[in-house]
């Protein structure tokens, strides 16, 4: 059982985030952290000097509102939203917050995936602690 469960959460229909945090649920022991964790790509600074001032900060927190949303009725799950590349800021967050586990959905792997990786993948090559991959 672990203290500390990790669940990256993509918002696209392909990955099954329901049931990542169902076997979060089912992994944890009782009094757990479970954390539902997005990856906001950054924006190239070339394509950032063009926005409005404050432009990411607000989209940081509309992302953060929609995840809380995507998590709704799971009162014990913690929201994060952070900026980076998706594999290695999950595998960074995890080292960095004593994580135990990483409960990461994953699409079936194309064609695409076996030349740059998933991000799944990346996470599985990387992660210092256990994961469990979800399909």
């Amino acid at each position: 059982m672990y203290k500390h469960v990790l669940v990256p959460i993509a918002f696209d229909e392909m990955r099954d985030t329901k049931g990542a945090l169902e076997i979060a649920h089912a992994i944890s022991e009782e009094g757990a952290k479970i954390t539902a964790l997005h990856v906001v790509e950054e924006i190239p600074s070339y394509v950032a000097q063009y926005l409005p001032e404050g432009q990411m900060s607000q989209n940081l927190k509309d992302i953060k509102t929609t995840l809380a949303e995507k998590v709704k009725g799971e009162d014990d799950i913690e929201v994060v939203v952070i900026e980076g590349h998706a594999g290695h800021a999950i595998v960074d967050y995890a080292a960095e917050n004593g994580v135990d586990c990483v409960v990461v959905a994953s699409h079936r792997p194309g064609f695409q995936d076996y030349f740059l990786g998933s991000t799944a993948a990346r996470v599985v090559r990387h992660a210092t602690c256990a994961v469990h991959v979800v399909r």
